[in-house]
């Protein structure tokens, strides 16, 4: 029994590889390939792990692709916000510039001035002296109080006031002084006798050049226009006024004015004459220029156009970019749409031709 058994079972083991000896070689190549895949821990070979996770990748980077576009559409978005506000403000602030211009101040040296007109007003008071004085020395007073020799130019104009046709005044206009770098200067000594007033002043008025009202067809008519335009001050008797002008031009957008402006020092007269005499108020005033400088004062714009269109220029090309950009992005999410359905229908053919 134990002979027959072994003796067959090495018939089944002869036979079993007389049959793997009749296969087909392509069987070897099969298995061959088969080992050739799996590593030696028995792993899956690398190109098959590419080809099976290859959708899985393509997905991933699609949906990178579409997040960042719309994140860089966002941002183009934000900055097409930023850029009309600043568009906005850029032109803002360019008419608010151009609306309230700014004051240049420059001040202009000069050796000498046109002599300004002096128009005094001294209603019921006498005119005594007017002497012209350089370097700021006036000698001493000789019999104050009586009339003396002057080397002034005066012009005696009558005409009714601006406000009031009623009004009848008389000026006597002073040609003011002129060399502001010898500290020329004019004194002037008045003497009023009405001793019922309270209160005792002579007003007078400067205006720009003593030639205009030469140059005047009608002197009534030019002073009346000045009194308009210039203004008024008064000197008190029982001192001597020291005036100190400063000539003022401002150039405004259409028009150019000119203002005087003064410092002035008020001294006590000491009165040395006899009682008598004292009844007679004394009026002392004397006119001399500040400084050489005349200040100019101009209108200025402090816009620039320039840089406003180029900061405009800047702010509409960024828009367009954006407005280019967030186009090709949007043709370029349509068409991934339309790939990836075009695809889905792909592959739900295959099912439904099953």
């Amino acid at each position: 029994m134990l002979r027959k058994d072994t003796s067959r079972s090495y018939r089944e083991f002869n036979d079993e590889d007389d049959s793997d000896d009749k296969r087909s070689p392509d069987y070897y190549d099969d298995a061959a390939e088969d080992l050739d895949r799996e590593e030696p821990n028995g792993s899956i070979s690398q190109e098959d792990d590419i080809r099976g996770s290859s959708p899985s990748m393509r997905f991933s980077k699609t949906c990178l692709k579409n997040v960042f576009t719309v994140v860089l559409i966002f941002i183009y978005l934000l900055l097409t916000a930023v850029a009309i506000f600043l568009a906005y403000q850029t032109i803002n602030e360019f008419l608010q510039k151009l609306k309230n211009p700014v004051m240049s101040v420059t001040y202009k040296e000069v050796d000498s001035f046109s002599p300004p007109g002096i128009a005094l007003y001294p209603g019921k008071a006498q005119l005594l002296s007017c002497k012209h004085h350089f370097h700021d020395y006036i000698p001493p007073l000789v019999d104050p109080g009586k009339p003396q020799e002057g080397d002034c130019v005066i012009k005696d104009v009558t005409y009714f006031g601006p406000f009031s046709n009623l009004t009848q005044k008389r000026a006597l206009v002073v040609r003011g002084p002129s060399d502001v770098r010898k500290k020329e200067l004019i004194f002037m000594q008045f003497s009023h006798n009405e001793t019922k007033e309270d209160f005792s002043a002579i007003t007078y008025m400067l205006f720009a050049k003593f030639s205009d009202l030469n140059d005047s067809a009608n002197d009534s008519e030019f002073m009346k226009d000045c009194e308009k335009n210039y203004s008024m001050w008064t000197f008190s008797g029982g001192f001597r006024t020291w005036v100190k002008m400063s000539l003022v031009k401002t150039a405004g957008r259409s028009n150019e004015a000119v203002e005087f402006r003064q410092e002035s020092a008020v001294v006590k007269f000491n009165d040395k004459r006899p009682d008598a005499e004292q009844t007679n108020q004394l009026f002392f005033v004397v006119f001399e220029w500040r400084d050489p400088f005349m200040q100019e004062i101009k209108l200025i714009v402090n816009a620039n156009p320039w840089s406003s269109v180029a900061i405009l220029c800047g702010v509409f090309m960024a828009l367009f970019k954006a407005a280019n950009f967030a186009k090709l992005s949007i043709q370029w999410i349509i068409k991934m749409r339309k790939r990836h359905l075009r695809n889905k229908a792909r592959e739900m053919n295959p099912i439904t031709d099953s």
